[in-house]
């Protein structure tokens, strides 16, 4: 399967050429603060897998894993398009918010709910991690 996607005013697109390796909900005190107050949700795929077209802009940031991690955005609307991490840059995390509908994805682990707040709602059907969960290895070369 593929997958399209765009930021909200249109001027960066997205193509997705595999599957992702998994989805993600996070709560870090960082992805609050970019997703005004919730987790943010996330599909994490091959770096190689993706492409974009349009103007993006980053910020840079260490993270409480103790990773530098670079998220990437629309300078135009401000919509987040994707996040790299130091310790994966084979892996390009991607926002469910500028994937295209219908593709169908949901959160399949929870990470960082020791900073959740009070009255965040975790589905207990989802494994969940404290923190950090273990990296996801590099693929294997064919």
């Amino acid at each position: 399967m593929s997958y399209t996607g765009r930021c909200a005013c249109g001027s960066v697109t997205l193509s997705i050429s595999g599957e992702p390796i998994g989805t993600r909900q996070c709560w870090c005190r960082q992805c609050q603060q970019i997703a005004s107050g919730g987790p943010t949700h996330n599909a994490i795929f091959k770096a190689e897998d993706v492409t974009l077209n349009g103007d993006l802009a980053s910020s840079v940031w260490p993270a409480a894993s103790g990773n530098t991690l670079t998220f990437s955005f629309c300078p135009h609307c401000g919509s987040q398009i994707y996040a790299q991490s130091s310790a994966r840059p084979h892996l390009k995390t991607v926002r469910f918010g500028a994937l295209d509908e219908p593709h169908g994805l949901k959160p399949e682990v929870v990470i960082w709910t020791d900073d959740a707040p009070v009255w965040a709602v975790i589905d207990p059907a989802l494994e969940s991690w404290p923190q950090q969960p273990p990296a996801i290895p590099p693929a294997n070369p064919a």
